[in-house]
């Protein structure tokens, strides 16, 4: 199987900023680590990040060929209708992921908006979030 992963806004910056809520791993170590893993079971993993709101629901769209779409928007997630009508024009399951547990954090992270149009949401488990949504579509 071929996998899509996508991070958003300001997660180029993972192992630089608030460590104590993302780690102290960039998110090319991190999309290595995914990426061993994932070749181990015998599938393939694609990363892109982008800080445009647009440059997403682009990849999204291209999305078709995958059999899953994971994606961290970061901060987009709260706001971006935009992204969410992407994620439901395209039939390739998408699964939201979140490093922290978004919950535990200011009010405002607790709203989702691409939520309702996703397979399934994972968060809290930082960097093995992305894992676990991974692991998903193998079940």
């Amino acid at each position: 199987m071929k996998f899509l992963v996508l991070n958003g806004v300001n997660l180029a910056l993972t192992g630089k900023r608030e460590k104590g809520v993302y780690g102290a791993e960039s998110l090319e170590e991190i999309n290595a680590q995914i990426a061993s893993y994932m070749k181990k079971k015998g599938h393939e993993v694609d990363f892109a990040q982008s800080d445009i709101e647009g440059e997403l629901c682009r990849l999204l769209h291209g999305a078709e060929g995958y059999d899953g779409v994971v994606l961290n928007a970061g901060a987009f997630t709260h706001y971006s209708y935009a992204i969410r009508d992407a994620i439901a024009s395209v039939s390739v399951p998408v699964v939201e992921v979140h490093m922290s547990n978004v919950h535990a954090r200011e009010e405002f992270r607790r709203n989702s908006v691409l939520t309702p149009v996703c397979k399934g949401e994972v968060l809290g488990f930082g960097k093995n979030s992305y894992i676990l949504a991974l692991e998903s579509f193998l079940l």
